[in-house]
Formats: C-alpha cells, structure tokens, sequence
C-alpha cells in the first residue's frame, strides 16, 4: 500500500469559541500505481486533505488520525523529515503554474536547480535531466523551449512544466490540485492524458484532485466524493458514476456536460 489514510481529522482554531473541524473522520487508500481522484466543490475539504499528506497543515490547524505513507505517519513526522519526503517522496502539481514558477528564471534551470541542490548532478547533467523530463512532459521542440522564461509559454506548456518539475526527484506519489482548471478543453485533456500515461509509465501513484467529475471521470481508477469535510462515498469510478449511492454524486453527474455523461451511458466492452 503507498497511501493509508485513516479517521483523518483537521480543525482549524478560531480566535473565538471553539475549533472548527473541516476534515470529519476521512479514510482513503491509494495503492502504488493507481490513480485516486477526489470530487468535491468549493469547501468539501479537498486542498485541507492535500495538505494535511504533504505535511503543509499550517499553525492554526490540528490534525489527528493517521496518514501513513508506506507506514511511515506523516501527522507525526517532524520538519525535517517532512523535507525529507517533499519533492523526494511526495511531487505537488499546482492549480496555476504561473504562480509556482519563478517568472525571472528559465524553465530548464527551474528544473534544474532542484537536481542540483539535492542530487549533487553537475550543471551539464542537471540540464540534461531537465531536458529529458520537458520532453517527457512532451513540451514541443523541448530543446529550444528550455532556455524559455514562463511569460514566454502557452499555459498549457507552464503547466508541463510544472509536472516536470513535480517529477524530478522521481517521487512515488503525485498530488494533482486542480491542475486543469485555468486550461481550455482541448489542452485540459492534453494534461490529463500525460497524467495518465505518467502514471503507466513510472509506476507511480497520482491523487487527482478536482471540482469537476468530468476530469476524474478521465483518468481516476477510483473516485471519493467529499462534500463539507465527509466522505460522501468512494469506489470504482465508473461504479461510482454509473451507480452513485448518494444525492450530492448524483446532482455532480447532473452538472457534466452531456457529451460526457453519455460516454458514461454507452455500453463498454
């Protein structure tokens, strides 16, 4: 098992009265080499559940429970092993790259820097690493878009980008939050489509995180639904969109376009 999570509860303290629980009692796994989207909207507790495995809760937050990665407990992990795991172990996909990338410097040394800094690679090897990931990442003429500044890059490319940069201390889990939501449709399945291949390829695990049951419905093997902070219901993914045991699932399959809710009606096989 890669990621267990059980009775996960977070509570954020207010200035007055007591602290208000966002997270009430979530229990997920998230086998190696599986993708897991999550679904939910706009305070359902999705961004709070990323957070709380990459160990980025802030101060005012208290969690209990567990968050075991490969049996290690994350919740109980000091700061320096949480360093230890981030990037290394756990790869965070951003919503909007152009916030994450650093705008002053070129996308190539972007993903160099990390290599460099915790891999010891020289600067010709780093260079060469960041290369090889643009070009897995399928970046278009990725040997001249190295030297590219973000302004200077479609948002569909910085959001590439990003995922390479996400992969390039080869970590074992990724965490997608929102990763298409600023991208048009046709680049949105670009991104989701390389997702999902990275997935194939690697071996790796990917938590897919979205308001939106179209982009899980993509590429998810399994969908957990969160509505306020519960755990709605969570199974197969097509299980889950054909069959929804619950009202809120059914009114966000109500909420797809057409299109897609009739590729999920059509007979497979």
């Amino acid at each position: 098992m890669m990621l267990s999570i059980r009775d996960l509860r977070v509570s954020f303290a207010r200035e007055r009265g007591p602290a208000t629980e966002v997270l009430h009692g979530i229990d997920l796994d998230l086998p190696k080499g599986r993708t897991l989207g999550i679904v939910g909207e706009s305070g359902s507790g999705k961004s709070v559940l990323s957070l709380a495995v990459m160990g980025l809760l802030p101060r005012s937050a208290t969690a209990s429970g567990q968050v075991l990665l490969d049996g290690q407990d994350v919740l109980t992990m000091s700061e320096r092993q949480l360093c230890g795991i981030r990037g290394r172990r756990i790869g965070m996909i951003f919503q909007e790259p152009m916030t994450a990338l650093n705008p002053a410097m070129r996308v190539g040394d972007q993903i160099a820097e990390g290599l460099r800094i915790t891999q010891g690679m020289s600067r010709a090897d780093a260079r060469a690493e960041a290369l090889r990931l643009l070009e897995m990442v399928r970046i278009p003429r990725a040997s001249e878009r190295i030297d590219s500044f973000p302004h200077q890059m479609s948002g569909g490319q910085r959001q590439r980008v990003g995922i390479a940069i996400a992969l390039a201390l080869k970590p074992d889990l990724l965490i997608a939050d929102e990763p298409t939501t600023a991208l048009d449709v046709t680049v949105q399945a670009e991104v989701l489509d390389i997702l999902d291949d990275l997935v194939t390829e690697l071996g790796i695990s990917l938590m897919l995180i979205s308001h939106d049951l179209g982009v899980i419905a993509r590429i998810a093997d399994r969908t957990l639904v969160m509505y306020r902070g519960d755990r709605i219901e969570e199974g197969e993914t097509e299980a889950v969109l054909r069959r929804p045991a619950h009202d809120y699932t059914r009114k966000l399959i109500a909420a797809m376009p057409r299109r897609v809710r009739a590729s999920l009606e059509a007979p497979h096989g």
